[in-house]
């Protein structure tokens, strides 16, 4: 069983963040696009993108997003302007919690991520910017967003629903 590194961090006042951590997972999937999508696919967390990490501030306070490297690395800030920078490589997945800030720091040239969210996702997936007008919006926002019955990496029995409380 392949076992993600949890990693908190705290509400900032603009970037929520959650009370559920961050997992990263590394060389956890092959370095392949259409491997990664097929394996979100049966795992609950269709593919909805293919591309990179924006290079600002943001996060999502309507779901639960999920990244996998295909190709390149990514260095990205996790958890806000005060969080956390962590090297993505091809093969590494991150499953970032509705409300975990995310910023592309610096990529390589040939960076590809599958991006997907959970099955049961609301229609709209909102991207918010660490406004603080509107931290109690994406508080209460985040709380209304149901634990993923399934892990995207390694499925229904994985660590996602036992460290998120599923």
């Amino acid at each position: 069983m392949i076992e993600p590194e949890p990693i908190h961090f705290d509400d900032d006042g603009a970037v929520p963040n959650s009370r559920l951590p961050l997992l990263v997972y590394r060389n956890a999937v092959p370095a392949d696009a259409d491997a990664i999508e097929t394996l979100f696919t049966a795992n609950r967390w269709p593919p909805a993108w293919r591309n990179g990490v924006h290079p600002f501030h943001h996060f999502h306070s309507t779901a639960h997003e999920v990244l996998g490297v295909a190709r390149g690395e990514a260095t990205v800030l996790f958890g806000g302007p005060g969080g956390r920078v962590l090297t993505l490589r091809a093969g590494d997945v991150a499953v970032l919690p509705a409300g975990v800030g995310h910023c592309n720091q610096g990529h390589s040239p040939d960076l590809l991520i599958v991006g997907a969210y959970p099955d049961d996702t609301r229609p709209r997936v909102d991207t918010r910017h660490g406004n603080p007008t509107e931290i109690d919006e994406v508080r209460r926002n985040i709380t209304t967003v149901s634990v993923p019955m399934s892990d995207p990496v390694t499925g229904a029995g994985g660590a996602l629903v036992r460290l998120w409380g599923g």
